[in-house]
């Protein structure tokens, strides 16, 4: 559990930054450090909710644009994932994500290489020569009991359905259905979760 001072500084923190105002942390939620949500822009409120019990370990990042919004049920656990949300990302409850997972609503630059040249050739602060267009976002839901396994990569769009798995260092490109074990690059459906797989 982090108890927030008054100032939303996290007790202890290497980091000297604070839980920004629209992030909403149930009280026995845990974040390690506020480097979490150093990258955290959003302007919409909430813009981080995390559910009671949720947990958010060093490495977690945060990296949510303008108007995104990522919401962490209850008892999740996200050990050193990033996540990158400029519209929704959601992560359901008991979700297990393992060390350097990706999870990404946008590519935050176009499909098109002549538009990303330009991108480069400019590169940032943002500008009227630079071009920039608005690649859109789509939303990825992680539903209740999803593990995924470290160092995947889950894309836009994708739902993984409800006690599913995706083994360690897959990408994940299209929506995993309820109780399946999916794994690789393109990821693809190995089996169903077993009846003897389940605990009593």
């Amino acid at each position: 559990m982090t108890t927030l001072s008054t100032a939303r500084v996290v007790p202890g923190d290497w980091f000297p930054g604070t839980i920004p105002d629209n992030a909403r942390l149930d009280e026995g939620a845990y974040v390690e450090t506020s480097y979490s949500f150093s990258l955290c822009r959003s302007r919409l409120q909430p813009a981080v909710t995390m559910g009671e019990g949720a947990s958010a370990y060093l490495g977690t990042m945060f990296d949510v644009g303008e108007t995104g919004r990522v919401r962490v049920g209850r008892f999740a656990l996200l050990n050193g994932a990033r996540i990158i949300c400029d519209g929704r990302v959601d992560i359901g409850d008991h979700a297990l994500i393992s060390w350097n997972v990706v999870i990404m609503d946008t590519y935050r630059v176009p499909v098109d290489p002549g538009l990303r040249r330009r991108q480069l050739r400019f590169g940032p602060p943002p500008t009227a020569e630079r071009g920039d267009h608005d690649v859109g976002s789509r939303p990825v839901t992680l539903e209740a009991n999803v593990w995924v396994g470290f160092d995947s990569c889950i894309l836009p769009g994708v739902t993984i359905g409800e006690g599913s798995i995706v083994g360690a260092r897959s990408v994940v490109v299209g929506d995993v259905p309820p109780l399946c074990i999916a794994a690789g690059n393109p990821a693809k459906l190995i089996r169903s979760v077993r009846e003897q797989d389940r605990s009593p």
